[in-house]
């Protein structure tokens, strides 16, 4: 029999972006050796990823734009030779869908998938200047169009939901046989740690203030680091931004006591996979997270996480962490099992086989045009 062919729509290059990674990248392997070959059709290349996330070069990225357009214009023609088309967020990053559409007309079926909520306005401010090209409202646009709908929790369902009835969760997950517990080697200094990029530190930053008392408690017994924006710098608590390193990401999580993923709660982040969070979790740091959102779901406070909101709790969870090495071990040890358990990529993989699968077979059954290849 021969093998099926996904076409992957996505605007990075194989694993550049983690949301890609955790959603669907993870899982080529293993579609692969269930006989589904995946593509994946990205528009940014390599050459242009520094242009694309600094505040000037607009005529620099008005060019990767009509680049981008070129490209799926080839994607387009060449769409006829697979049996799924996977969106994973839009085809392209400004107001049209010609590409969404264009398929659409086809005679493949469509797989859109989102993990967060892209509805909602959220420019990065080195982008602010050619903001005017997106329009985040198309994805009400997009969604009829499709066939099904993945998405990574009960908030983006129930927003899809709205316009497409065939919805699917599958939470966002990790490669536990990648990210997991490494031997540490303590100096006596509780590291608490947090990774994200330029547009997210702004919530490390939110809770300064409850770092800048912990610090002036526990003085040189406690650090932070802050691991993605190698440019980030906070002379008050002395942190200079780390360079994200994919070939020692394990290594770099591993080097947290305990990781913080602090949130304001409004509605973009309760579209939040949690994410960060199931990271530190993966390697066995006991993990602090603010109530929003998907949260709520990955964490029994007080079991395999802790949950924090306002100041005060962030304190006082962070103080109970610092002082406890026994509470630090038995968390993360539980969060470990909590990742394992339900939001491995083992655990998803063959939900993800079933789906797309299942859509090809519908697809074919209710056909009448046979597909060459």
């Amino acid at each position: 029999m021969s093998s099926k062919r996904i076409l992957f729509i996505a605007h990075h290059r194989l694993d550049r972006s983690p949301g890609q990674r955790y959603r669907f990248e993870q899982v080529f392997d293993y579609l692969e050796s269930k006989g589904l070959e995946c593509v994946l059709a990205n528009i940014i290349a390599e050459e242009d990823e520094y242009s694309l996330y600094q505040s000037n070069n607009i005529i620099r990225k008005l060019w990767i734009g009509i680049k981008s357009y070129k490209k799926r214009f080839q994607d387009l023609l060449n769409s006829e030779n697979f049996d799924l088309i996977v969106i994973y967020r839009e085809a392209l990053p400004t107001r049209t869908t010609f590409f969404e559409k264009a398929v659409s007309k086809k005679n493949i079926p469509i797989l859109f998938d989102f993990d967060d909520a892209i509805w909602i306005k959220d420019v990065s401010n080195v982008n602010k200047k050619i903001s005017w090209f997106k329009d985040e409202k198309k994805i009400e646009r997009v969604l009829p169009l499709c066939d099904h709908i993945t998405c990574g929790n009960k908030y983006l369902a129930a927003y899809a939901k709205k316009f497409n009835e065939n919805v699917t969760i599958i939470p966002s997950s990790v490669d536990t046989s990648l990210y997991k517990p490494l031997q540490r080697k303590s100096n006596g200094v509780i590291k608490i740690g947090w990774v994200g990029s330029h547009t997210t530190v702004k919530h490390f930053d939110s809770i300064t203030s409850v770092f800048l008392k912990l610090k002036l408690k526990y003085k040189d017994g406690i650090e932070f680091t802050v691991i993605g924006d190698e440019n980030y710098v906070n002379r008050k608590l002395n942190i200079k931004g780390v360079k994200w390193d994919n070939k020692k990401e394990v290594e770099l999580f591993n080097s947290f006591d305990i990781g913080v993923m602090p949130l304001p709660n409004n509605e973009w982040t309760k579209g939040k996979c949690g994410m960060k969070g199931l990271l530190y979790m993966s390697v066995g740091i006991p993990t602090v997270m603010s109530k929003v959102g998907m949260n709520h779901e990955i964490i029994n406070h007080g079991e395999n996480g802790f949950l924090a909101s306002g100041e005060d709790e962030w304190i006082q969870t962070l103080t109970n962490l610092i002082e406890d090495e026994k509470l630090r071990k038995m968390v993360g040890e539980r969060g470990r099992k909590t990742v394992l358990d339900h939001y491995s990529k083992d655990t998803v993989k063959d939900q993800y086989y079933q789906l797309y699968n299942s859509l090809i077979k519908k697809h074919e059954k209710n056909s009448t045009t046979p597909k060459a290849h």
